[in-house]
């Protein structure tokens, strides 16, 4: 995150950090205004397109907006737990990242696995997630987040997915019922020596599922993915759900470029092209492009063909 701001700053791009986004509103013309507090001031900013990406924020911003698209869209805060552990002789004898398999009727992000990471710069080995509950969006959110999230429009939508969803509601409760040594006993199965000495649980953070009504699903269908809102005249977009990691992250923020910038669109093909020369192809069908694009990638992360 630190290497991508400092190439933004360095493009000239001005990025302003302890900023809280208070309001958006549409002005009477057409532009968005956003309502910034910082040190205890207010400054407004104006912009013919916004982009809210504020995680488990971005929900109560899309809200703000008022537009039609906005309605009818709910959100439930699920916090990610994890075991980490405190014994450095351990977390040097791991070094990858291992996979087991959802439990039976476990949602797709409740898949166990064991990570190695570097945090800080130090070395860390993490097992998880487990769910955890929290009313707060975000991490250092409000108490009264999920309650003023919910609104006339989208109370019945909620309501719905909670008597759809009884399934993962049973197995959130059993999740806030383990104990720190029933989720030590989960980790024995990829580490059968593991001790509760050398783990502790902590909050990794917070993510907000999404709920809103769908042609397929109906009323109250729960989106497990990344959902991206926008405007039907393509001047705010929203990201809200799941986190996008470096496999989604692109192709989201491509879509968006496509539906808001129509008129531009194809003029910035060949750009695109160049940071992205897998753009528009199938690697499956071209061999030499699949491999040209997998040596190039390798390179730049130091990892060995």
């Amino acid at each position: 995150t630190r290497m991508l701001f400092d190439n933004l700053e360095k493009q000239g791009v001005e990025i302003y950090y302890n900023h809280t986004v208070k309001d958006v509103k549409r002005t009477n013309d057409g532009r968005w205004e956003v309502k910034v507090q910082a040190d205890g001031k207010l400054a407004y900013h104006a912009a013919d397109f916004t982009f809210l990406g504020a995680g488990g924020g971005s929900l109560h911003l899309l809200q703000k907006t008022g537009i039609p698209e906005s309605k009818h869209i709910g959100g439930f805060p699920v916090s990610g737990l994890f075991l980490v552990c405190n014994n450095q002789e351990v977390v040097e004898k791991h070094h990858a990242k291992v996979y087991g398999k959802a439990a039976v009727g476990a949602p797709p992000m409740s898949v166990p696995h064991l990570d190695t990471r570097y945090i800080d710069g130090k070395k860390s080995l993490l097992f998880g997630p487990f769910a955890g509950f929290s009313p707060k969006f975000l991490k250092t959110g409000s108490n009264m987040d999920l309650i003023s999230s919910v609104k006339p429009n989208n109370v019945f939508t909620m309501l719905a997915a909670g008597a759809k969803e009884m399934s993962l509601t049973k197995y959130l409760i059993q999740q806030l019922m383990l104990s720190k040594d029933q989720r030590i006993e989960e980790l024995r199965d990829f580490i059968p020596t593991a001790k509760a000495e050398d783990w502790d649980v902590v909050v990794a953070g917070q993510r907000v599922q999404v709920i809103k009504d769908t042609e397929k699903g109906g009323k109250g269908t729960l989106q497990f993915g990344t959902e991206v809102v926008t405007s039907q005249d393509g001047s705010v977009a929203a990201l809200l759900g799941a986190s996008p990691g470096a496999s989604t992250a692109v192709k989201v923020m491509l879509d968006i470029v496509e539906t808001c910038f129509p008129t531009q669109y194809e003029a910035w093909q060949p750009k695109i092209k160049e940071m992205v020369p897998s753009y528009g192809q199938k690697l499956m069908d071209n061999r030499e492009l699949f491999k040209e694009i997998h040596a190039s990638t390798a390179k730049s992360l130091g990892l060995e063909n």
